[in-house]
């Protein structure tokens, strides 16, 4: 996945600065990023601060955890299982 030069921080000070009411052109142009770039990060941390933002990450790494852990386990349930049903 591709690496922003942006941090999520600065993402937020130039969606701040938009609902201002800068221009999304005049802020692109700034900042050096595309319009489609500007309103997908809208669309991405639209409303947040960056209160919210630490948690939403916190939440993703988590979920990114736990999904690993479900991994984990269902291998070695299905290896229970084959062992047990070949003795069988």
């Amino acid at each position: 996945m591709k690496k922003t030069k942006f941090t999520e921080q600065q993402i937020i000070s130039i969606l701040k600065q938009y609902e201002a009411g800068v221009k999304a052109q005049d802020l692109c142009r700034d900042n050096g990023i595309s319009q489609a770039t500007f309103f997908n990060w809208k669309a991405k941390y639209g409303g947040l601060d960056a209160k919210q933002l630490k948690r939403l990450k916190e939440l993703e790494e988590e979920n990114s955890r736990l999904k690993r852990m479900y991994a984990d386990l269902s291998l070695i349930h299905h290896a229970f299982k084959d062992a047990v049903g070949k003795k069988l």
